[in-house]
């Protein structure tokens, strides 16, 4: 007699989120191929054809879900994003490169001193920092030691329907598999001088989102996690409470330049220090980081940004495209500032964010 196969905490999971895939794929891809079908004598056929695609994806989706490897990171003792961070962190990454590439959100490694990276036996291999992003917010790991694991092909994330099956599957040893849906797709603008288009926003939402892999129904990634919202639905709709994703088109065209160089050239833009949200029509200051240029100026939390260089500014979108629409990152940015009644000319001294960083090891 066989003995029965003890299967751990996450294969167990992901055995009851494949079940619920499963049934979700055949309501969508079964009902309306089998209701073609004219007499039902026809049935048979359009039927073996769905359960041949589904199980075809169910091996995909579970290639694509061993893929996904945990991420825990130490970071440089005086980095200066321990403050918002933490020192020790932990997330997800996922392998792309039949040499052990692994991609995964930038802020996790961010002035990283030691990163490991874990499979779903609870391997800890050692890896390196090939790439943080700024501009994109991707990180780029690779495995100092062989993963044995298949990367996962790149999908298309502008093609990701609103109705589409998707999957988010989070890695380590209390790595997740669980359904999404698309609830969103818009640019996305962060308070820490950030903005990224066709970001994805998907519901429910995962507390363990950080570089966790969004799949759709063919095991392709999509996208790579990075924040909790509440507003996943956008700001015109009801509220809903979701993750945000950054798009894998994004990574494409800058992939290669990652690879060889540690950022995209787009990283390589002004920063003056800023935690901003929008208010009443214009741009709001919150939060200063402590001796940035911004701090530095004279800026104060609850100054109101009106105009960049001349040009008005009532959003966070157009702060940014305005400030980082000249190439050099270090120069001087004007600001026209309302601080209570009084209007404020101020100067800047805008830094390559780069620089300022504790570089990580193998960047």
């Amino acid at each position: 007699m066989t003995e029965p196969l003890i299967q751990s905490p996450q294969q167990q999971r992901w055995r009851r989120s494949a079940i619920a895939f499963t049934i979700w794929l055949l309501a969508g891809l079964g009902s309306e191929t089998v209701a073609r079908a004219e007499t039902p004598q026809n049935i048979a056929a359009p039927a073996n054809a769905v359960l041949a695609r589904l199980e075809a994806r169910k091996a995909a989706l579970a290639r694509a879900n061993a893929a996904v490897v945990g991420v825990e990171v130490r970071a440089v003792e005086d980095a200066r994003s321990i403050a918002t961070l933490g020192r020790v962190r932990e997330g997800s990454g996922v392998v792309i490169g039949k040499d052990g590439l692994v991609l995964t959100i930038g802020y996790l490694i961010l002035e990283a001193d030691h990163v490991d990276l874990v499979d779903s036996g609870g391997r800890h291999i050692p890896a390196r920092v090939v790439a943080y992003d700024l501009a994109s917010g991707f990180g780029l790991l690779q495995a100092l030691a062989p993963l044995s694991l298949a990367p996962v092909p790149l999908g298309t994330s502008g093609q990701v329907k609103s109705d589409e099956p998707l999957m988010i599957a989070s890695g380590g040893d209390d790595g997740d598999l669980s359904l999404a849906r698309m609830v969103s797709r818009r640019d996305f603008s962060g308070y820490w001088e950030y903005h990224i288009d066709g970001a994805l926003f998907t519901a429910p939402a995962r507390s363990d989102h950080s570089g966790a892999g969004l799949f759709n129904a063919d095991g392709e990634l999509v996208g790579i996690g990075s924040l909790v919202v509440s507003d996943a639905a956008g700001r015109d709709a009801a509220p809903v409470r979701g993750n945000m994703f950054v798009p894998v088109d994004l990574l494409k065209p800058i992939l290669a330049e990652l690879r060889t160089r540690g950022a995209s050239h787009a990283s390589t833009r002004p920063w003056l220090g800023l935690n901003c949200v929008e208010y009443e029509g214009h741009v709001r200051v919150v939060r200063l980081t402590p001796q940035s240029p911004a701090e530095e100026a004279g800026l104060e939390p609850g100054d109101l940004i009106v105009a960049v260089d001349g040009t008005e500014v009532a959003d966070l979108a157009s702060f940014y495209k305005t400030l980082w629409r000249e190439e050099r990152a270090e120069r001087e940015v004007a600001l026209e500032v309302k601080r209570g009644a009084d209007s404020l000319h101020l100067t800047v001294r805008a830094v390559d964010r780069m620089k300022t960083l504790s570089r990580p090891q193998g960047v």
